[in-house]
């Protein structure tokens, strides 16, 4: 599967104005729209369309779906009426309870509301059958288009609905994040918290609630003030175990949403209650203060009237906050601020993005189990200076997010198990090698690896420099990741790999003939015999004279070099431009070579005649090669065998052409001053062909 390279360099926290269009037509939502009034048409998405390829892509309907826009449902569609509400949230025949739990969420806080729900739009004037919402990703806010042709059966909408069929504005929404998510069946099963942050860009944390803190009432009553979105659930031991309804009428594996929490007077004392809300819009809590309890008949109307107390079926229900920790499991709370749990003064976080990818066979190296690998994963180094107001040391946020998987679950591709661990930076800079971490413990970490979308936690450190390592728990797991790291103060953040320079020694000089070893005498025999008067090889004669030589070294084991390579090497040591090599220049490589090859049998731990490509990196900075990580991957790919072995002729090949590469940048660097706009690693991807 492959993967882009993604910057690490921090990357500065969206600020949420205009969304990116995405439409492949390049096209905004009011240019599209304007053009079906013009032409009197309605919109049809060619980007998602109506039919089944966006419905499911591993199995197909039960029953025969058929599209309709609103229009065609109910006479007079509406796309919000009455003001959007929880209650609008109702789930059809879509395992997506999770998306609907966040949406009644986002219900309870309408400036997030209005920013994923545009109100520029509706089935009144300016109508044209296309609508759009706005989600983030990744760092950034996308604006997507959708028709509003909608799968149906009997004239029912088959997939969220709202509790009035004439109004769609949710139904709408679920479509265009499924858009987002290439289909319906891409928003099976998932996790409140990942449409939280869709819904708000903001940062998730998890609490279990048998180890939640004794003020946890507190901290999710200041997280609704504030306008966080918060959800629930309760743990299934297995998968039969999967909404499965207890005797007290909750389903265990589904998503809540937590909607109100308050205090009522009750037989003389204060009772803690929460209000929590199923999003099927039906099943509710039966035990003590759900909708018909006795309890209620000890609380003024007054009192019933100011909590909303109903004894609808609507799927909302109160319960006592000692019996929620009880019975529920996990709460999943989406800060739209990362203080947002903090004391009530409001101050500003520092926030920093990095954008990476974990590739198999060089950056993707699994977790401190496996040492050999575990070191070859990108490393940010963060710098905190500032102490906290009032504090000893420097907190921050570290937020790890795998990108995309659930747009390719399509492909195979599920949840990684992803965390990160927080080590002391040392004195020396640069990408730190595999001997640091076996003498070295973390300082902190993330607090497991899970299959989650994201991981977060919270740190206070002393003031000093750090190396966050990201990683897959296994290794050779390809993913691309967004790292975000938010500080209260001023944080420094920039990545290990980047911007590093290559340290080309100068070719030596070649040795006085009178002051040759046997073992070089042999050598211009041999090379006289093969080129003749001129004492000039062509790349053919040379691929002969090095193998008849290398062939000899019986520590050295290898098929043979190609011809590939020594006309790389006639490229890289040819300094009359004739296409051939004099023996002087020749004897100049082969100095070269032979550091090469002690380099090759030094990291060719197994003798098997192969090198990991995880020890290219620093068989390569020996050689004098210190690459970034995206000039890496790319040799990798280009240069490894299926196993991540690369054998020495395809080492050979990789250090000739590095080196060829990285002397033409020097000398265009001198010569054109000016013009040079790449950076060496740029300019060697480019020049290299990989």
């Amino acid at each position: 599967m492959p993967y882009l390279h993604r910057s690490l360099r921090p990357q500065p926290q969206p600020v949420p104005g205009d969304a990116r269009t995405i439409h492949s037509s390049g096209q905004s939502f009011e240019q599209l729209r304007q053009g079906c009034l013009q032409s009197g048409t309605l919109f049809e998405d060619a980007d998602f369309p109506a039919s089944n390829v966006s419905l499911f892509y591993s199995e197909r309907p039960q029953v025969p779906f058929v599209w309709k826009r609103p229009g065609e449902i109910v006479e007079k569609p509406e796309f919000i009426l009455g003001g959007a509400t929880r209650t609008d949230i109702c789930q059809g025949e879509l395992g997506d309870c999770w998306l609907l739990a966040a949406i009644a969420s986002l219900t309870l806080n309408q400036k997030a509301l209005a920013r994923v729900v545009p109100q520029d739009q509706g089935f009144g004037s300016g109508y044209a059958g296309i609508f759009h919402f706005q989600f983030w990703q990744h760092s950034e806010w996308l604006d997507v288009v959708i028709d509003d042709r909608l799968p149906t059966f009997k004239d029912r909408l088959v997939f969220l609905h709202s509790a009035d069929h004439n109004e769609f504005w949710s139904a709408l929404l679920e479509k265009a994040y499924a858009k987002l998510n290439g289909s319906y069946e891409a928003l099976k099963g998932g996790s409140a918290i990942e449409a939280m942050e869709d819904f708000t860009g903001g940062v998730a944390e998890n609490f279990q609630i048998r180890e939640a803190p004794e003020d946890f009432f507190e901290i999710l009553e200041k997280a609704l003030k504030r306008g966080s979105l918060l959800g629930c659930s309760i743990d299934t031991l297995n998968a039969s175990e999967s909404e499965a309804r207890t005797s007290l009428g909750l389903i265990k594996g589904h998503a809540y949403t937590v909607t109100g929490l308050d205090q009522v007077n009750f037989h003389g004392q204060r009772i803690k209650l929460i209000r929590v809300r199923n999003p099927w819009g039906q099943v509710e809590w039966n035990g003590p203060w759900s909708d018909s309890s006795p309890e209620w008949r000890s609380v003024d109307l007054e009192e019933q009237k100011r909590l909303g107390h109903t004894a609808l079926d609507d799927g909302e229900f109160w319960m006592a906050f000692k019996d929620f920790k009880i019975h529920f499991d996990k709460v999943e709370i989406c800060n739209l601020t990362p203080d947002a749990l903090e004391d009530s003064a409001l101050h500003r976080w520092e926030v920093t993005i990095h954008q990476g990818s974990w590739v198999r066979g060089s950056t993707a190296g699994g977790c401190r189990n496996f040492l050999d690998t575990f070191w070859t994963n990108p490393q940010i180094k963060l710098s905190l200076t500032e102490r906290d107001e009032g504090q000893e040391g420097c907190t921050f946020l570290a937020a790890l997010m795998q990108k995309d998987r659930r747009r390719l679950k399509r492909f195979g591709a599920n949840m990684l198990t992803i965390g990160y661990a927080i080590y002391q930076c040392p004195d020396k800079d640069g990408h730190l090698s595999r001997d640091f971490f076996r003498y070295h413990a973390s300082l902190a970490r993330s607090k497991t690896f899970i299959n989650l979308r994201e991981v977060s936690e919270r740190f206070q450190l002393p003031p000093g420099d750090y190396i966050l390592i990201p990683s897959t728990f296994e290794p050779h797991q390809e993913a691309d990741f967004c790292l975000r790291i938010f500080s209260e103060k001023r944080a420094v953040t920039r990545d290990l790999d980047e911007n590093i320079d290559i340290d080309l020694p100068e070719l030596p000089k070649p040795t006085p003939q009178e002051e040759e070893t046997e073992e070089e005498q042999q050598f211009r025999a041999l090379f006289q015999r093969v080129a003749g008067e001129d004492m000039e090889v062509s790349a053919e004669e040379l691929e002969y004279v090095l193998n008849a030589v290398l062939q000899k070294k019986t520590a050295l084991k290898f098929k043979r070099l190609s011809l590939l390579s020594c006309r790389n090497i006639i490229s890289l040591m040819d300094t009359s431009g004739n296409g051939k090599l004099e023996f002087e220049e020749f004897r100049v490589f082969w100095d070269k070579l032979k550091h090469w090859m002690d380099l090759f049998l030094q990291f060719d731990v197994d003798k098997s005649g192969t090198m990991s490509s995880y020890e290219l990196r620093t068989a390569l900075k020996a050689a004098g090669f210190q690459l970034g990580g995206h000039l890496l991957q790319l040799i990798v790919l280009r240069y490894a065998d299926e196993d991540l072995q690369l054998d020495f002729d395809d080492y050979l090949n990789c250090l000739v052409r590095l080196e060829n590469a990285s002397r033409v940048f020097q000398s265009l660097s001198v010569k054109n001053k000016d013009f040079i706009h790449l950076n060496i690693n740029e300019f060697i991807s480019l020049t290299m062909n990989i």
